[in-house]
């Protein structure tokens, strides 16, 4: 099982019903294909470093999750398929990563709190 993240951006004109169904439906993906959820961020609305498709804000979500090689490939068609997903990216971490992954989380835990 390798580890990843993956971040993608919503269309701004969602509801706030609308993104968490979106993004329930991208871990009920990962789920289905055995994968393991290891944190799930919501980084809300943000501007955008440059306008797509004449939008200039999105919603960011980060997953992590843990899973085989070829979940990626289903995951980023679903990405492709819904047309309320405009950016997304999916990155296998390294053991350092990880590392670094277990420290932002903490961070942001701690500044929560």
């Amino acid at each position: 099982m390798n580890n990843y993240e993956t971040v993608f951006i919503l269309t701004p004109v969602l509801s706030e019903a609308q993104v968490e169904e979106a993004v329930q439906k991208f871990e009920e993906l990962l789920t289905s294909n055995k994968c393991e959820i290891v944190a799930k961020e919501k980084w809300g609305l943000k501007k955008l470093a440059y306008p797509i498709q004449l939008k200039k804000n999105g919603f960011y979500t980060l997953i992590e999750f843990k899973g085989e090689g070829t979940v990626v490939a289903d995951l980023e068609l679903a990405f492709k398929r819904d047309e309320r997903v405009i950016r997304y990216l999916t990155t296998k971490l390294d053991k350092h990563a990880i590392e670094w992954a277990v420290t932002r989380r903490a961070k942001r835990k701690s500044a929560k709190a």
